[in-house]
């Protein structure tokens, strides 16, 4: 591809999904979100070298739910997601809000 018709990714994103604020932005944004979840758990759960099921046995649920997690099917109660970060994971769940 030629220099001069590489676009950033913001551009990209206001091309083909909208300008900030618009809904087919705020969808975009929302799946990235949820993607991003799984994919943090799945690098945590690989960096303290345990499988899907090691993790599901550690937190009291199946390995079959954490895989689902980690490939954005299932959605993650706040309580569950804390079990598995630290009794699973032996980490600490940080939240963060961001106001627009």
């Amino acid at each position: 591809m030629k220099k001069d018709k590489l676009i950033s990714l913001e551009q990209f994103k206001e091309v083909h999904y909208g300008e900030k604020g618009s809904i087919g932005r705020d969808e975009l944004e929302k799946g990235y979100e949820s993607f991003k979840l799984g994919a943090l758990l799945q690098e945590a759960r690989l960096e303290k070298g345990l499988t899907q099921e090691e993790l599901a046995l550690k937190v009291g649920t199946s390995k079959s739910y954490i895989s689902k997690l980690e490939n954005d099917v299932k959605e993650v109660r706040f309580s569950t997601l804390q079990k598995i970060v630290e009794l699973g994971l032996g980490g600490h769940l940080q939240l963060s809000i961001m106001l627009k």
